[in-house]
């Protein structure tokens, strides 16, 4: 019993160091791009020492690719949580959900993933595992966006404007990156609830 009580404490203290590691490359992605985030500069923000992190990733790329899987966790999960608050039905429902999808690329995970993006066409040791990451999300983002939605995927146009949808809002998010444009986002995320809303409920 004493090697088991013993021995989880020291896994849960393994576990929070590797998500710390993880938080600091993510936040260091955001902030700095790919050429500032150097393994000291992610150990320093994380607040441990270059040992301890290559314990779990033993060199950058392993870090950053184990950093792209967890954005895409948190960027899901963020989605999900988002979701929990929409209106569950009524007028304000569309508009709610474009305003929501919108949030989410114009938020400091979406600037961490874009780092990455651009750093995998450059990068072929990373290319692989963003390209099947960015598949996965587009899907679950996808999904989520036609369960949020309600919508019906049966009925012509509807599947394509719902990717429009997903689409604009990572446009916008592109846009947000050096300027603040939120007056002109707001009148955008608007009229295209709109354009959804006829396209979703059209007799």
């Amino acid at each position: 019993m004493e090697v088991v009580t013993e021995r989880a404490p020291k896994q849960d203290r393994s576990r929070a160091t590797r998500l710390r590691v993880l938080e600091a490359a993510v936040a260091c992605l955001a902030e700095r791009g790919w050429s500032g985030s150097t393994l000291a500069v992610v150990c320093a923000r994380a607040g441990v020492s270059r040992g301890a992190a290559q314990h779990h990733f033993p060199t950058r790329e392993e870090l950053f690719a184990a950093a792209i899987e967890h954005v895409a966790e948190k960027w899901l999960t963020a989605v999900r949580d988002r979701a929990r608050r929409l209106p569950r039905e009524g007028p304000d429902r569309t508009r709610a959900v474009v305003d929501m999808l919108v949030a989410v690329h114009t938020g400091p995970l979406f600037r961490a993933a874009l780092h990455l993006w651009v750093t995998a066409a450059e990068e072929e040791s990373l290319r692989p595992r963003v390209r099947a990451l960015e598949s996965r999300i587009g899907r679950e983002s996808h999904r989520l966006a036609v369960e949020f939605l309600g919508a019906d995927e049966s009925v012509p146009g509807v599947r394509e404007t719902v990717q429009a949808t997903l689409d604009m809002a990572r446009g916008l998010g592109l846009a947000a990156l050096l300027t603040d444009d939120s007056p002109r986002r707001s009148g955008v995320v608007r009229r295209w609830a709109q354009i959804l809303d006829a396209v979703l409920y059209a007799d």
